[in-house]
């Protein structure tokens, strides 16, 4: 159930939708002015950082101890 994000061709206003399959058609509408011309926009969701990396996420996570104590 992916969540896009939008921006708003007549106010410029960017804001995210909530869609429960990726194949669902879907009206987008502005939540601050309710125009219907939004364009879909490129999500940053999974994509890696300059400040972060895997390995840093399993270093943090090793620290951690099995069974939760």
């Amino acid at each position: 159930m992916p969540i896009y994000e939008y921006t708003c061709k007549d106010c410029e206003t960017q804001f995210e939708k909530f869609v429960r399959s990726m194949t669902a058609t879907v009206e987008v509408r502005c939540p601050h002015c309710g125009s219907a011309h939004a364009k879909k926009g490129w999500s940053t969701f999974g994509t890696g950082s300059s400040g972060s990396s895997l390995g840093s996420l399993a270093a943090a996570s090793s620290s951690c101890s099995p069974g939760g104590t």
